[in-house]
């Protein structure tokens, strides 16, 4: 998750820009040309939303332990080296699903590699808890999992619906177009 830390207190914070998904690649959002403040500019309206896609959608560089037989890691290689004390690799590990049958208890795998995903939201204060909701429709051959996050006050600030097609992993299409 990309942290942005103002130099100057006193001035507006940068915003991360909207980051959308059509189930296969991530793009940036623009404004269209008859936005108020910022035409033709980066979105930045759904930073949570944003900061979820990525943490879900990027792929998170396991032990080689975990890879099956001709299996090659994916993620980040500073990951396996350039990690400060306290600081964890992100992404997830949903892609290790990727080529695997839908087997008994792989509700709780996908349950495990989504909150691995989405910890350092609530470590780093963007929400106070969440809950994931995975259900396997096995005729389908398909997962799918709602993602809910809640604020300080109890209020809910995100909710999500996500799917794991065993032809690809994808999300949902356009989670941030209005």
């Amino acid at each position: 998750m990309i942290r942005i830390i103002p130099v100057d207190e006193a001035e507006e914070p940068y915003r991360a820009p909207d980051l959308g998904w059509d189930g296969y690649v991530g793009d940036l959002i623009l404004n269209g040309l008859d936005h108020a403040s910022a035409p033709g500019d980066f979105r930045a309206e759904q930073g949570l939303a944003t900061q979820v896609l990525i943490l879900l959608q990027t792929d998170r560089r396991v032990e080689d332990s975990e890879l099956r037989d001709g299996e090659e890691n994916r993620g980040w290689i500073g990951d396996s080296f350039d990690l400060m004390d306290g600081e964890t690799a992100l992404g997830s590990r949903l892609w290790l699903l990727r080529r695997r049958a839908i087997y008994d208890g792989i509700e709780t795998d996908v349950e495990d590699y989504v909150l691995e995903a989405l910890e350092p939201l609530i470590e780093q204060g963007a929400a106070a808890s969440l809950d994931i909701a995975v259900t396997a429709d096995r005729p389908a051959n398909r997962i799918d999992y709602v993602v809910t996050l809640y604020g300080r006050d109890g209020e809910r600030v995100y909710d999500g619906k996500f799917e794991l097609l065993w032809r690809q992993v994808n999300g949902v299409v356009h989670p941030l177009a209005r």
